[in-house]
C-alpha cells in the first residue's frame, strides 16, 4: 500500500490573506509613525524655502547649539568607548566577585529616567548640592555649564559600547589571548593586536549608537544645562525653545539636522549589519 504524503503545516504558517493583512498593518504602522513624521520634519524645514532654511541654520544661537552638541559628543563618546572596552575586557576575560553586580550597574541607565539622572547631578553638584559649596569656593562650575552636560550625557550613553562588546568577548573566550601570551606577547600587544581586532566591528557599532544617543539626548541635558541661549543649549534644547516661541520653520530646520543624523546612523548601521552581521549579532546578543 503506497504511503500517502501528508502536508506538514508549520506552527507559524498562515494563509496568503492573513500574511497580506499582517504586512499591510506593518507597512501602515511604519508609514504613519516613522515615515510620515520624518517627511513632515523636512517639509516644515523647507516651508520658507532654501533661504529660510539656511538662515535658521546659520543663526548664531543655532550655530552655538550645533557646536556644543558636537563638542559634547566628541567628549562623551570617546570616554564611553574607553569605559566600554575596559568594562567588557574585565567582565568577559576575567573572573571576580561581584561581576553580575557590575553588569547590573552598566545596565542602570536603561532603567533610570534621564530626567532623574539629571536631578541626581543637580543634587550632587548644584549650588545647594552636596559638593556645591566646595565647587563654588574654588570657582568650579558643573551645573548649568558644559561639564554638567558632559556628565549627564556620559551617564545616559555609557551602556551602549559595553553591551555590544561583552557578549562577543564572552563568546570568543580567552584562547587567542592565551596563545599570544604564551608566544611572549605583552599584555598591551595582546590587547592591541589580538583582542581589539576581533571586536572592532562590534565596537564601531556600539560607538555609532552611543554617538546618536549623545547628540539626541534631551531629558538629562535639559535638567543640568539651564537652557542658556548660546551657551548651554544643545540642538534638541534649541529646537524646543524655537518651537515654544512659534518659530516653527527654524525649529524644524534644526530638527532636520538631527533627522539627517538619524538617517545617516541608520544607513551605517544597516551597512555594518549587512557586511559584518555575524560579529555584530554576537556582540548584541542576537543569535
Amino acid at each position: 500500500m503506497p504511503s500517502e504524503r501528508r502536508r506538514v503545516e508549520l506552527p507559524t504558517s498562515e494563509s496568503a490573506a492573513v500574511r497580506m493583512l499582517l504586512i499591510a498593518i506593518a507597512v501602515l504602522f511604519f508609514g504613519l509613525f516613522l515615515v510620515l513624521p520624518l517627511v513632515l520634519v523636512f517639509a516644515e524645514a523647507l516651508r520658507g524655502g532654501a533661504a529660510g532654511f539656511v538662515k535658521a541654520i546659520v543663526d548664531p544661537e543655532a550655530q552655538a547649539a550645533i557646536h556644543l552638541t558636537l563638542l559634547i559628543a566628541a567628549i562623551s563618546v570617546p570616554a564611553n568607548m574607553i569605559f566600554g572596552i575596559a568594562a567588557a575586557w574585565a567582565i568577559a576575560k576575567h573572573d571576580f566577585k561581584g561581576k553580575s553586580f557590575v553588569i547590573t550597574l552598566i545596565d542602570l541607565p536603561f532603567s533610570v529616567s534621564p530626567v532623574v539622572a539629571g536631578l541626581v547631578y543637580v543634587l550632587l553638584f548644584g549650588a545647594q548640592g552636596y559638593f556645591g559649596s566646595w565647587l563654588s569656593a574654588h570657582g568650579i562650575e558643573i551645573i548649568f555649564a558644559v561639564p554638567g552636560i558632559v556628565l549627564a550625557t556620559i551617564f545616559v550613553t555609557f551602556p551602549f559600547v559595553a553591551r555590544e562588546l561583552i557578549p562577543l568577548m564572552q563568546e570568543q573566550g580567552t584562547g587567542d589571548e592565551e596563545a599570544a601570551l604564551s608566544l611572549g606577547a605583552s599584555g598591551f600587544k595582546t590587547f592591541w593586536y589580538v583582542t581589539l581586532p576581533n571586536v572592532k566591528w562590534a565596537l564601531l557599532y556600539g560607538v555609532l549608537l552611543c554617538n546618536a544617543r549623545a547628540m539626541g539626548e534631551f531629558g538629562a541635558v535639559a535638567v543640568v544645562s539651564g537652557k542658556i541661549r548660546g551657551l548651554t543649549n544643545t540642538m534638541p534644547l534649541h529646537v524646543e525653545i524655537l518651537y515654544n516661541e512659534y518659530a516653527f520653520t527654524a525649529a524644524f530646520a534644526v530638527a532636520s539636522l538631527l533627522a539627517l543624523l538619524a538617517l545617516f546612523t541608520l544607513a551605517v548601521k544597516a551597512l555594518l549589519e549587512w557586511r559584518y552581521g555575524d560579529q555584530i549579532a554576537a556582540g548584541s546578543g542576537r543569535h
